[in-house]
C-alpha cells in the first residue's frame, strides 16, 4: 500500500493582502474564501476522500506554530508533524526536508506538496487530477499541475505543454516567467500554455534523488539540519546553523527545469492562488452592482468593487473598480488595477519600523490573545483573553507596572510570593520588577483589562522564568 502524505507549505506572508494579512498572522491563517475555515484548513479539508491519506507535514515559520497547531486541532487532524524553518529558503528546501523526514518512517510514501493559501472550487476535478498524478509518480515521475487559463494573466508563471504521455499527463516543453500582457495574450491564443500552480506530487525518494542530481549543494545542509533538529513541544525545530548553509531556491529552479522526469497534468478546477484582493473578488459571489461586500457597509453609486469591513461601518460613494479593506487599526483604499502595489505600502511600513507590517492590534498567543485598546505617553490599555486551562508565562517587566481588572471569568494570579484568586470586577496591581503570572484554571474564558504604565511599554520588556510553551 502506498501511503499518501500531504506536505503543506505555509511559510508565506501574503503582503499583497494587507491589512488583513500581516507577517505574524498571514493570509493562510485567515478566513478569506470561507467564513468557517482558514486557507490552511481548507487546503487540508479538500483532501478528504483521497485513498490511504496520512497525517500531514506542515512546514512553517516558527512564529506561526501555535496558531497552526490550534487550527489543525480545530479540524480534528491528529498526529501531524509541524516542522519549523529557522528562516525562509523557498520551496525546494522545504519539500526536501519533508521528503527526508518521510523517508525515515515511510520510505515508499508519496508526497502531495501544496501551498497553504490556494483556492480550489471543483474538488472532484482536483481529486481526479490527483489520481492521475499519483499513478504517474509511481513511475518515478515528478508531477506538477498546470491551471487551464481563462484570461491573459500577467501575475502567474506559465508552463508550455510538450507531448502527451500514456497516462493523461504531458511532458514539459518549457517554463516561462511572468509575462507581459502581449505575451500572455499570445499564450492564451496558442492554447498549449498553462498557469504554473506550484503544486506537486512525487515519491519521497525520487525527489531526494533528483535534488542530489541537479542541486546537490542543497542535500547535505537539509540532511544535517534535520538530523540535528530538536523537539519543541509538538514541533520539530530544524537546526539553525545547518539550515542557514542551504541555498534558497524554488522546486522549479532546483529540479523541474533540469530533470527529464517531470510531467504536467492540466487542471481546470476553478483555482486561484489568491495573491491579491481582486483574486478574492473574482471567486466570491457578488451583488447586483457586481460588488463583493463583507461586514457593516453602506454604498451609493458603487460598482465592480470589493469592500471588506472587519470592525467598523464603512460607507462608500461614487466608486468603480475599487477595493476598501478596513481592519481595527488600518484602512486600505486602492484601485483594483493597482492591487499588486499593495506590497509597496508594506515595504514602507517595514522601512518605518511600524508594527502594522507585522501585527494586528489583536495579537494571538498560545494561551489566548490580547488587543491594544488605547495608548499614549507612558500608558497603554489592553484587553487580555486567556483560554480555559491556559496561563501566561511567569515573568517580570523592568520598565512598566500593570493594573489588572477582571471583566469576566476567574483569574488565578501570582504576584511575587503571593498566589490569589480574582473574580469579576476585582483588580490587582503588579509593580515593575515583580514576578507575576495570570492563569485561567476554569473551563470558561477569562477576560481582563490591563493598564500598563511606565517609561517603556514595548513587548520585548519581558523576562520569562517559566513558560508552558518554551518561549525564550
Amino acid at each position: 500500500m502506498i501511503r499518501i502524505i500531504p506536505v503543506i507549505l505555509s511559510g508565506g506572508t501574503g503582503s499583497r493582502l494587507w491589512p488583513s494579512s500581516r507577517a505574524l498572522h498571514p493570509k493562510q491563517l485567515l478566513k478569506l474564501s470561507s467564513s468557517k475555515y482558514s486557507m490552511l484548513q481548507e487546503t487540508l479539508l479538500r483532501l478528504d476522500g483521497i485513498k490511504n491519506l496520512q497525517a500531514p507535514i506542515v512546514i512553517c515559520n516558527q512564529e506561526h506554530r501555535f496558531t497552526i497547531a490550534e487550527q489543525l486541532q480545530e479540524i480534528n487532524i491528529q498526529n501531524s508533524k509541524i516542522i519549523l524553518e529557522p528562516e525562509g529558503k523557498n520551496t525546494a528546501p522545504a519539500a526536501l526536508i519533508a521528503a527526508l523526514e518521510t523517508k525515515k518512517t515511510e520510505p515508499n510514501s508519496m508526497l502531495i506538496v501544496l501551498p497553504a493559501d490556494h483556492f480550489i472550487q471543483d474538488i472532484a476535478q482536483f481529486h481526479r487530477a490527483l489520481d492521475i498524478a499519483i499513478k504517474a509518480a509511481c513511475d518515478n515521475k515528478i508531477v506538477t499541475f498546470g491551471i487551464t487559463p481563462n484570461k491573459p494573466e500577467t501575475g502567474y508563471g506559465y508552463i508550455q505543454l510538450g507531448e502527451k504521455t500514456n497516462d493523461n499527463s504531458f511532458n514539459i516543453k518549457q517554463f516561462v516567467e511572468k509575462p507581459d500582457l502581449a505575451s500572455a495574450e499570445n499564450y492564451l491564443a496558442q492554447g498549449n500554455y498553462l498557469w504554473n500552480s506550484g503544486m506537486f506530487v512525487f515519491a519521497a525518494q525520487c525527489f531526494i534523488d533528483e535534488i542530489n542530481k541537479h542541486s546537490p549543494d542543497m542535500l547535505y545542509p537539509c540532511q544535517t539540519s534535520l538530523e540535528k533538529s530538536t523537539i519543541d513541544l509538538d514541533f520539530i525545530r530544524l537546526d539553525q546553523a545547518s539550515f542557514k548553509q542551504c541555498p534558497s531556491n524554488s522546486i522549479d529552479y532546483a529540479v523541474m527545469e533540469k530533470t527529464k522526469n517531470a510531467v504536467i497534468i492540466p487542471l481546470n478546477a476553478r483555482w486561484s492562488d489568491l495573491g491579491a484582493w481582486p483574486a478574492l473578488w473574482e471567486i466570491l459571489p457578488k451583488n447586483q452592482d457586481n460588488n463583493r461586500l463583507e461586514g457593516d457597509i453602506l454604498t451609493y453609486g458603487v460598482s465592480n468593487s470589493y469592500i471588506r469591513a472587519e470592525s467598523k461601518l464603512v460607507a462608500a460613494v461614487g466608486l468603480d473598480n475599487h477595493m476598501i479593506i478596513e481592519t481595527s487599526d488600518a484602512v486600505l483604499i486602492a484601485n483594483k488595477d493597482h492591487a499588486q502595489d499593495v506590497k509597496k505600502i508594506v515595504e514602507q511600513l517595514k522601512a518605518k519600523n511600524r508594527s502594522e507590517a507585522n501585527l494586528h492590534d489583536l495579537v494571538q498567543r498560545p494561551w489566548g490573545s490580547y488587543q491594544c485598546l488605547d495608548n499614549g505617553v507612558r500608558f497603554q490599555v489592553k484587553r487580555i483573553c486567556v483560554n480555559p486551562g491556559k496561563k501566561i508565562s511567569l515573568q517580570l517587566h523592568h520598565h512598566r507596572a500593570e493594573h489588572w481588572v477582571v471583566v469576566s471569568g476567574t483569574a488565578k494570579v501570582t504576584r511575587g510570593e503571593d498566589v490569589f484568586t480574582l473574580n469579576e470586577n476585582q483588580s490587582t496591581y503588579i509593580p515593575a520588577e515583580t514576578k507575576h503570572r495570570l492563569e485561567n484554571s476554569t473551563n470558561q474564558p477569562l477576560e481582563i483589562i490591563e493598564v500598563q504604565s511606565g517609561c517603556y511599554l514595548g513587548e520585548d520588556d519581558i523576562v520569562r522564568f517559566e513558560d508552558d510553551y518554551q518561549r525564550h
